[in-house]
Order: structure tokens, then sequence, then C-alpha cells
């Protein structure tokens, strides 16, 4: 008996049957994680795509509230920032409309996800403007923090996606926090410094909780794919 498992275990062919059978199942764990981190990523974008239609209505919608409680700004500026709050709005709608039809087509979600990253960068820069515009420089201390963070945490709410979120935070920190000290903002270095503070602990906050939900996301898959 011991010659024979000898013989056995000394046994190349039956070595490489073995190699072959683990290379096996490790291509098809392998497989079964791309489908499964495929199939989140359609998921994902599937629902980034239906939420953003909010985020076009939403926008003009805030905005209209800002530009009621800026009494002290000309009609002028108001106006011109309503028009650049309006084309983003309509830009975010347009993305939306050339998705729609196909939701769940990788492809097209991934085209939807790079136009929907520029809009959104031009619509920060849209809102951002209107720290210029619209803002009044005798506004109270915390007004500028509450018209760049408001935004940016309802498109969280709205999307729920980081990157989404970044991508129209940026601009609008950074021009409301130039226009706290361009203008001479009431405390405008306190103003602007609140800004970017506390845009930058938003923004960190985000990418924490992303890191969370991704890492209880791949542990529940592997877990998964190893109790198939």
């Amino acid at each position: 008996m011991s010659i024979q498992a000898s013989a056995f275990f000394a046994s190349p062919s039956s070595a490489e049957s073995l190699a072959d059978d683990i290379r096996a199942q490790t291509g098809a764990l392998a497989k079964l994680a791309a489908l499964h981190a495929e199939a989140e990523e359609s998921a994902r974008l599937a629902h980034m795509l239906g939420r953003s239609l909010y985020v076009a209505i939403a926008l003009p919608l805030a905005a209209t509230l800002a530009i009621f409680l800026s009494s002290g700004a000309g009609s002028a500026p108001r106006v011109a920032w309503a028009v650049l709050v309006v084309v983003a709005s309509l830009a975010i709608a347009r993305t939306y409309a050339g998705a729609i039809d196909q939701p769940f087509e990788r492809a097209v979600l991934r085209a939807f996800e790079r136009d929907l990253t520029a809009v959104l960068i031009f619509a920060g820069c849209a809102w951002g403007a209107g720290a210029f515009l619209v803002l009044t420089n005798t506004a109270p201390i915390g007004a500028a923090l509450v018209f760049a963070a408001g935004p940016a945490a309802g498109l969280g709410l709205l999307l729920c996606d980081r990157n989404a979120i970044l991508q129209f935070l940026a601009p609008v920190a950074l021009l409301t926090s130039f226009a706290c000290v361009l203008r001479h903002f009431t405390d405008g270095t306190i103003n602007a410094v609140s800004v970017l503070v506390a845009c930058a602990l938003f923004a960190a906050a985000l990418v924490i909780a992303d890191r969370y939900r991704t890492s209880t996301r791949t542990g529940d898959g592997v877990l998964r794919l190893l109790d198939a």
C-alpha cells in the first residue's frame, strides 16, 4: 500500500492533472469575479443614469431659491447666473436623454458617464460663478459655505456617486472661496477658509465611505462566489 501511495504521489501525470484542475477552477473563479464586477458597474451606472434627471430638475430650483434670497444683487447678474444654471441643467437632461433608450448597454452607460463627467464640471463652474454674481459681499459668515456645500450635498443624495459629487464640488469650492477673497466679503478670509475646509472634509468623508462600501461589497461577492 505504501509503495502504491508513493508511486501515486510521485507520478508526474497526476501532479500535472492536479495543477490543471487548480488552474481551471482559478480561471472559473476569475471569470465569475469579472462578471460580478461588470454587473456591479452596470448597476451603478444605470442607477446614476436614472437619477441624473432629478439633478437636471433640482439644479435650477436650487438656483431659484438662491436668487430669491440674494435680493441685494442686481437683476443683470442674477439673470446671467440663471442662464448659466439653466444651460447646465439642459446639458444634464440631454446627456440623460442620449442614454435612457439603452439603459443596460455597458458601452452606452460608459459613454454616459464620460459625458456626465464633463457636464458636472461645467455645472460646478456655473454654480460657482454665482458666488461672483449673486452672493453679496455683505453676506453673513456661513452664507458662502451653505452656497457651496448645500448643492453638493443635495447632489450626493440624488446621485449617490462619489466621483460625480466631487466633479461638481471641486469647481464650486474653488470659485466660491476665490469670490470670498476677491470680492472682499465680510470676513472674506474666514469665509474662504471655511468653504475650503468644509468641502475638503466632505470630500474626504465621501472617499472613506465609498472605500468602505467597496470593501464590503468585494468581501460579500467573494463569499458568494466561494459558496457557489
